[in-house]
């Protein structure tokens, strides 16, 4: 089922304020302050090199989990994770193709230890935090602690100025959205019930922010 943006942005009142494509200098402040936060971060122009960027972090042989993600989906990367010729292991369809649903949500707990995890984010802080949240906390899960290495895919748009602003972000914009598209998807309401402020990566080289000057995702 298609999760695009443009399938809910009608429906939905948002505030566009905090949807926008930043300009450059906030773009580098952001890049700047992320990276003195201990994350890595790639700057790309279009969904095309995102995907191309993504692909080249991951080696062969690794485990590869994807939280729910628009932005993934925009890029290509659900697609080749689960169809595209690529070396990984796709846990997303070890998990699936279980139908047991006890083994299945254990599987889905083992996934969040992956070799790499990959994902979005609802905000970004030009001072350098990272703000997301989960109805199940299945995405955000791994983020902190459990996957080995963090890939985070993420349209400029989602650059806002402070911390107060993307904790903002998330209740205005990304919320509203995902509510949309949850009960689209699967007939309920989505909420924001448990929630990640990543301040700092403090294990070298083990997260990175790819950032898009596109306006994707939630």
């Amino acid at each position: 089922m298609s999760q695009q943006k443009g399938d809910y942005i009608d429906d939905v009142a948002i505030e566009t304020t905090l949807d926008r494509l930043p300009d450059d200098e906030t773009i580098d402040e952001a890049v700047s302050n992320l990276e003195e936060n201990g994350f890595s971060v790639v700057v790309v122009d279009s969904a095309s090199e995102a995907l191309e960027t993504v692909e080249s972090l991951i080696p062969a042989g690794a485990s590869v989990m994807n939280g729910h993600s628009t932005t993934l989906e925009e890029i290509g990367f659900d697609e080749l994770l689960s169809e595209g010729d690529h070396d990984w292991e796709s846990l997303p369809d070890e998990i699936w193709s279980i139908d047991d649903d006890a083994e299945r949500q254990a599987a889905r707990r083992r996934s969040q230890t992956a070799d790499y995890f990959l994902g979005g984010i609802n905000a970004i802080a030009s001072t350098g935090e990272l703000v997301a949240a989960d109805l199940s906390g299945s995405r955000i899960g791994a983020y902190p602690f459990a996957a080995g290495n963090v890939v985070i895919v993420s349209g400029v748009n989602k650059i806002v100025g402070t911390l107060e602003d993307a904790l903002d972000r998330l209740e205005s914009v990304a919320y509203p959205l995902e509510n949309e598209r949850a009960q689209d998807a699967y007939g309920v309401e989505s909420a924001i019930a448990k929630q990640l402020i990543y301040r700092m990566e403090t294990e070298e080289d083990r997260t990175t922010v790819v950032l898009i000057r596109e306006q994707l995702g939630y």
